[in-house]
């Protein structure tokens, strides 16, 4: 090589993969100290800072996109373990899902470096906006993944976590990103140069680019911007006027969940939840909730004028008489009517029609007054565990079993009692923003009397887990519904964490709370938490408490992701931007292959 090759390789030169990949191993680990178990949420205004300074560098680290993904993908095998425990086929999904979280990461680097490097944004602007646009993104795509948001962290801060009335949980993230981002932009070239990050003869150079970029004021915008975040948040809660609604039951069993349940375990499953339902009747409650699908047999139902022979060839797998057979519904109309309370069993529901079999995941109202009244039927299924995504194309239909899976249901329902209006979500239903928030939307826009939905009920199984942290995310992801539709929440989950939500995203300690004696099999009180402030999971429960309702507004009901969906715009606008890039670059390897590989 010629000196002048030799002085541009050395000012060129780029800093090793081991020091990206140190940096990024260390952010995935915090991220994941963030959440339960650990749950270590002060960590996470500083967990990114890793990632936000490889974006800052000027030149990127060798195998950039490599060392990023790897901490990204630490920090999700590491926050899904608990989906092992669902069954040893989990693994697979537990893997293939961690795989596909993880890519965010460098796509969140890839695309903030474009912003800040090329088009010349501030990376205080940058990172909040292409960070949330992310989030959105993957809460929509593929039915939507809302786990894990970096705004989640916060749900102890009650203040903090009220804004999401206005913007959805994703503003939280916001706020979050743009302060650590004035964190990062604080960080002294030194540090760089110590972390061996800015290698080569042009050292002096890039360190002076990295000081010029970091002024103070960015760092009192971002605190300003905070401080006003948090102000709105004490506002918000001083203006709330909680009216006292309906005393609400929940039933908790403590049943492992499994692909095939046996057909043995019904019975069991019906006595354990009837004798709880016995100890909560006590305390005069106007509903009870039963969790998702813990009421066993199956509610069968045909369309008018089906034949015997009709029902035979769409039910092969069902006895004839058993679609004329009334004990399930007469056995839940009298449990209502003996408990003087209204009933929400979550159930299996069965309608044959002459043309299919459809199988549903369902909420059914029982009334003590009138009995059966309103089903809802799930509407947003689980991809590979209630549905096979595309299972109609030819190539998959040959493979997947033929009655695998749920049908989707057709709408959302509108339960009402004594005056209550509520709209039943079940499993994973209230861990998506958009699907709880489009549930209750639909019901307020069909109904005629324009009145409000009081409050929301899930049904869970979350016994899938084994009293993992996954209980723990779930239950947080549900506060930040409450906050952001303004309306409290009852989640009956079996296993746990069975829980009442008021309308500030706060957990409440139920007024009773009951579990089985060991020895004598007697109702006794216990603490709602552990002494390590841990909730109670694992265990038969009877929670019942005076469910207050919340008379305020939310502008997020209304507009719904209006401000993800904008960073989300904005972050799919810069993406366009890459494709040039990536064109000259095709072009640019064409033409002159080998200097492209020297320069490499």
């Amino acid at each position: 090589m010629s000196v002048a090759q030799i002085i541009d390789r050395a000012e060129n030169r780029r800093a090793p993969f081991r020091n990206g990949l140190g940096l990024s191993l260390l952010a995935g680990l915090t991220m994941w100290a963030c959440y339960p178990p650990l749950d270590l949420g002060f960590l996470a205004w500083l967990a990114p800072l890793p990632w936000l300074m490889l974006i800052r560098l000027p030149r990127p680290v060798r195998g950039q996109v490599l060392a990023s993904y790897l901490g990204g993908l630490v920090f999700m095998l590491s926050a899904l373990q608990w989906m092992r425990y669902g069954d040893r086929l989990m693994y697979i999904g537990w893997i293939a899902l961690a795989s596909y979280l993880a890519a965010y990461i460098p796509i969140f680097i890839g695309l903030s470096r474009l912003a800040v490097h090329r088009w010349k944004f501030p990376l205080l602007v940058v990172a909040p906006v292409v960070w949330t646009g992310l989030e959105c993104f993957r809460g929509w795509f593929l039915t939507g993944f809302g786990w894990y948001y970096l705004g989640h962290t916060q749900y102890r801060w009650v203040e903090l976590i009220q804004i999401s009335d206005l913007v959805g949980a994703y503003g939280v993230s916001f706020v979050m990103m743009l302060f650590t981002a004035a964190i990062a932009l604080q960080i002294p070239s030194a540090w760089y140069v110590r972390l061996g990050l800015i290698p080569g003869l042009s050292r002096q150079n890039e360190a002076a680019t990295l000081d010029a970029h970091s002024p103070r004021r960015y760092l009192v915008l971002a605190t300003l911007c905070l401080l006003a975040v948090v102000g709105y948040g004490y506002g918000r809660r001083a203006a709330a006027d909680f009216s006292p609604g309906p005393r609400v039951a929940l039933i908790q069993g403590n049943f492992r969940a499994a692909l095939r349940t046996p057909p043995s375990e019904y019975q069991d499953s019906f006595l354990v939840h009837n004798e709880l339902t016995g100890y909560a009747v006590q305390h005069q409650p106007d509903l009870i909730v039963w969790p998702e699908g813990m009421f066993r047999y199956p509610l069968q139902e045909s369309a008018p004028g089906m034949s015997r022979a009709d029902l035979a060839e769409v039910a092969p797998y069902f006895p004839v008489d058993s679609w004329a057979n009334t004990d399930v519904q007469d056995t839940l109309e009298a449990m209502s009517e003996k408990a003087g309370a209204a009933l929400v069993i979550g159930l299996g529901a069965y309608v044959a029609s002459p043309t299919q079999l459809d199988q549903y995941n369902s909420a059914q109202l029982i009334r003590p007054d009138s009995g059966m009244q309103t089903r809802y039927d799930k509407l947003h299924r689980v991809p590979f565990g209630e549905y096979i995504p595309g299972a109609r194309f030819p190539l998959l239909a040959s493979v997947v079993p033929r009655n695998f899976g749920l049908s989707p249901g057709k709408a959302a329902a509108l339960f009402e009692y004594q005056g209550w209006r509520f709209a039943p979500v079940i499993c994973f239903e209230d861990t998506v923003p958009h699907v709880t928030r489009r549930i209750v939307r639909s019901i307020q826009r069909q109904d005629e009397s324009g009145r409000p939905v009081d409050f929301l009920v899930n049904l869970s199984n979350d016994g899938w887990f084994a009293g993992s942290s996954e209980h723990d995310q779930h239950l947080i992801t549900a506060q930040f519904r409450a906050v952001e539709l303004r309306m409290p929440l009852v989640r009956a989950a079996n296993m746990g964490i069975s829980s009442i939500i008021d309308g500030d995203g706060v957990v409440l300690t139920p007024e009773v709370f009951l579990t089985k004696d060991a020895v004598s099999g007697e109702p006794r009180p216990e603490t709602y938490r552990e002494p390590s402030g841990r909730y109670r999971r694992k265990l038969e429960a009877v929670a019942v408490h005076t469910l207050p309702l919340d008379s305020r507004g939310s502008l997020y009901l209304w507009w719904g992701d209006w401000f993800a969906m904008t960073c989300q715009l904005a972050t799919g606008g810069l993406l366009l931007t890459c494709l040039p890039i990536f064109g000259r670059r095709s072009r640019a390897q064409a033409s002159s292959p080998g200097e492209e590989a020297g320069h490499a």
